[in-house]
């Protein structure tokens, strides 16, 4: 199925062509479309074009007017104000437009592939082996994930990888005193769930921590252990394999909770770039981006200075030889690029990192590694808060468990769909209360531009009303809940009947989605996607109420409303999906 050319670039055309063939020199100037409330779209452009080519604007667009063609898109343009133009199209246009859209036997609404896709290896949700997912994991996976989405919806070719935090001094102490105490991650159940896995990791870390703290030969042996497992000793190597394994459990059994896809090959820790550390840093050090200085390896910047007005380097390798962050995430970004071949290297990561991000950023660009052709990007994003605009935490002051607040999500959402609930089984009752709950959190996360903080507030977000998932998820559940009692009665256009406002406002909406996908993909913005569906469900909401369908005047207007509604649904489905959330046909 070809792509459907959206209303507003078949307009852009139109209008391009009227002022080439006005002002010559104008071929190829923006004529500055938008969407108005005056009119179905303005047009601004001809204010910079009569400057430049010093003529009254007005006069200049009266003239452009009498160039465009009007008739199969364009019902009607006039001048307004100082020089704007306002256009109307036709009802059939729009219609026809939608009907191509609903043609479409791929789902993609006609919606195209991006002009010159490339390869973007994404990093997002990045947990730590051994270690309670909490809050602060929570964006990172579903910012992420949406992204993923948007980029191979365009047709981008995506690589995922989830980063994890599987390697480093803590481990020895792990490692030790599973040597000590062999039997610790053993399972007595053939089948072991993510809450047992996680446990047993916490259960072990407390001891092993507590050991650490208070005998010093324990101590001793651990440190040791860190040496042996950065020496890849075989034995050492296996037990710290156990606990990523025992991780993966807990890890996998979050993120089917939080209704998305992580692949096991996907998942390639700080221990994947372990061979490449000393080769990272022989080739930065001897193409003199990084210098010795205190016996550790830095790369400096004159821009970044510390509080003291000192210049603070990254540190790449430190004095006695252990290897930082940095080092890790300069071999990444190696692999990244020549061994994965991508473009773009992008990075959903907590804004807080952002210093370390543009060091090494600039550090992979000064080595050759990053260029005009491949480029990295961090997509920072802000803190979760509590209702207080705090940090979220428990009572107690802890870091709240992510597992906690997603149960708790579910079950909010559960008591709002047991309500509404007319013919719902409890097993559907419990099934829809987990689509609405998890798609509750991820859309106030998502509706939310990722580089602001935003409240955590279960009321507002399992609210039917205002801008939240549950809404948008009524507004797709009583489509289908129409669509089933049209009984005889089929959805199919009809472009020759006139349409009232209502149906013009969101026909016209429904059309733009495809530029909205393009723009949300393209900036890495899922919160412009979640806007234009919010809007989707308002003006399907608004028709509802002022254009009867199943009650409509004649069989033509049924069909048409029945269509529209349908051509509705399908995109809050497919927008829905691109932000990683379920729309169940029935509320």
């Amino acid at each position: 199925m070809a792509s459907v050319t959206s209303l507003s670039d078949s307009v852009q055309q139109h209008l391009a062509s009227a002022l080439s063939a006005t002002l010559p020199e104008a071929a190829g100037a923006d004529p500055l479309l938008r969407r108005s409330d005056r009119a179905d779209f303005q047009a601004n452009g001809i204010l910079a074009l009569a400057k430049k080519a010093k003529a009254n604007p007005r006069e200049l667009a009266t003239r452009v007017v009498s160039q465009v063609v009007t008739g199969d898109v364009i019902e009607d343009v006039e001048v307004s104000g100082p020089g704007f133009l306002n256009i109307t199209i036709a009802d059939r246009a729009i219609t026809q437009n939608l009907a191509a859209r609903y043609a479409d036997d791929t789902g993609r609404l006609g919606v195209p592939h991006a002009g010159q896709p490339g390869t973007t290896v994404i990093d997002y949700a990045q947990p730590n082996v051994a270690k309670e997912m909490h809050v602060g994991h929570l964006r990172s996976a579903v910012i992420g994930d949406s992204v993923v989405q948007l980029l191979e919806f365009t047709g981008e070719t995506v690589v995922r990888r989830h980063h994890i935090g599987d390697w480093g001094t803590q481990f020895g102490m792990l490692i030790q005193y599973l040597d000590e105490h062999p039997h610790e991650l053993d399972h007595k159940e053939s089948e072991v769930s993510g809450e047992e896995a996680m446990s047993n990791l916490d259960r072990l870390y407390k001891a092993a921590r507590k050991l650490f703290d208070s005998d010093e030969e324990f101590k001793t042996r651990a440190r040791r252990r860190v040496v042996d497992l950065q020496a890849g000793d075989p034995r050492t190597l296996a037990m710290w394999q156990k606990f990523v394994d025992e991780s993966k459990i807990y890890f996998f059994s979050v993120f089917e909770k939080l209704d998305m896809e992580v692949r096991d090959p996907d998942i390639v820790g700080e221990s994947g770039y372990n061979d490449m550390l000393a080769e990272t840093c022989r080739l930065l050090e001897e193409s003199g981006v990084a210098v010795r200085s205190e016996g550790a390896l830095c790369v400096f910047f004159d821009d970044i200075k510390g509080p003291d007005g000192n210049p603070v380097p990254l540190i790449v390798q430190k004095s006695d030889g252990g290897y930082g962050y940095a080092a890790t995430d300069l071999s990444a970004i190696r692999d990244r690029v020549f061994n994965l071949k991508a473009n773009t290297l992008l990075y959903v990561v907590d804004a807080r990192q952002s210093l370390h991000f543009k060091m090494v950023f600039e550090t992979a660009r000064r080595a050759g590694w990053l260029n005009d052709d491949v480029h990295a990007v961090q997509l920072a994003f802000g803190t979760v808060l509590g209702k207080d605009g705090k940090p979220f935490k428990t009572r107690e002051g802890e870091t709240v468990r992510l597992v906690d607040l997603l149960d708790e999500a579910i079950e909010r959402a559960s008591a709002v769909v047991r309500e509404k609930a007319q013919d719902l089984s409890e097993e559907e009752i419990a099934e829809r209360g987990t689509q609405v709950g998890i798609g509750a959190v991820k859309y106030a996360d998502l509706s939310t531009s990722a580089n602001r903080d935003y409240k955590f507030d279960l009321d507002q977000m399992v609210s039917l009303n205002g801008d939240t998932s549950v809404y948008l998820q009524y507004a797709y559940a009583r489509i289908q809940s129409i669509l089933r009692k049209a009984e005889g009665a089929r959805p199919s256009a009809h472009p020759e009947l006139a349409l009232h406002e209502a149906e013009r406002a969101l026909g016209l909406h429904v059309d733009a989605f495809a530029e909205t996908v393009a723009e949300a993909a393209r900036e890495y913005a899922p919160h412009k996607l979640a806007a234009y569906l919010y809007q989707l469900a308002s003006l399907y909401t608004s028709f509802y109420d002022k254009c009867p369908v199943l009650k409509a005047e004649t069989p033509e207007q049924v069909a048409n409303r029945l269509f529209l509604c349908d051509v509705t649904a399908r995109t809050l489905h497919q927008g829905m999906a691109l932000l990683g959330i379920r729309t169940p046909e029935k509320l």
